[in-house]
Parts: C-alpha cells; structure tokens; sequence
C-alpha cells in the first residue's frame, strides 16, 4: 500500500513539473500565455546581439520581416527537452515562409553543457547563451521555458510561460504568416 501511494504521489509530482515547467528551479510560478490581440498595440521585442556556439553573433533585430520564436531554455528543463522537437521541425517546416527559431540557453555552465546536447537533439536554429541583460529584457525569465513569438515588424505578439501544446505554437506561428 505505501509503494503505491507513493508511486501515485511521484506521478502526481511528475506531472505537476511538466505542466508548470521549470519554475521550481528558479522561482515559483504557473504556466501563463498572453497574446497580443491587436497588432498596433504589440510592444516591440528588446533587441539583443548575442554569440552563437561558432562565435557567430546573433542580433535580433536581424530577423525584421521574419516570424520568430524566441525561447529561453535550459538543458536540466524537462519541459523543454518535450518543445525542442517540435521548434526543429517548426523551423524546418517554415523556414521557408519566413519563420525561425532562436534558442537562448540560460545554462549557468553555458557552451560546455548545452553544445553536446544540441549535438545530440540535431538542433537546427540558432542559439545562444543567455546573459542576466537580455534576461531583464524579457521581463527576468523567472521560469522555463519561456517563449515570445515575435512578428514581422519585432514586435512581441504572444508570450508562453511553461509548456504548452505543439498545436498553440503550430496555429500561432500559422497566423503571424498569413
């Protein structure tokens, strides 16, 4: 009896984390999603200018015209290890419609953690390593993953914090195309 009560409270646990994301880790919080209704009242997204892991450096405001998908990750977040397929096949998928994704990894051990994993998941979009400035950009990234989708003209259309389903991305980035 105590085996399964524990093994329906480690399930309980399981699931918890995989719906709020890694908050625990950084601070307490509850997956939220916030779009912007009308475009003229979107915030512009905060430029950044950032190395990727060839020493290639990664601005923003290079991707104007382009539907982008920002996300802060980290290698030890459980729920991005479930979104990172789906934004490599997002960014196979609209790549050619003007869409990518950016990866900014807040790993503390930075190249040496993130590099081999990116290897071995066969990412194919940019990323870089995050610093606390364009974390205080974003509003502090209190929690993982954390995901802006940004629009042609920069400007910040949705927010995601925690994971949410691959459909909300598809249909999300689906309309800031059209």
């Amino acid at each position: 009896m105590h085996r399964l009560l524990m093994s329906i409270a480690s399930l309980v646990l399981a699931s918890s984390l995989l719906l709020t994301g890694c908050a625990s880790q950084i601070s307490k919080g509850e997956p939220s999603s916030r779009r912007g209704a009308d475009a003229s009242a979107r915030k512009a997204a905060p430029d950044f200018e950032l190395k990727d892991m060839n020493g290639k450096t990664i601005r923003l405001s290079d991707y104007r015209g382009q539907v982008v998908l920002l996300n802060f990750w980290a290698t030890w977040c459980g729920p991005c290890k479930i979104e990172i397929p789906w934004f490599v096949e997002f960014q196979r998928t609209f790549k050619d419609r003007g869409f990518t994704v950016i990866g900014v990894s807040v790993d503390e051990d930075g190249w040496e953690a993130v590099r081999p994993f990116l290897a071995s998941r066969q990412v194919n979009y940019p990323v870089v390593i995050s610093t606390m400035e364009v974390e205080q950009k974003y509003g502090g990234v209190e929690a993982l993953p954390v995901s802006f989708l940004i629009d042609r003209e920069g400007r910040i259309a949705g927010t995601h914090v925690g994971l949410v389903t691959k459909k909300t991305y598809e249909e999300e980035i689906r309309q800031l195309l059209d």
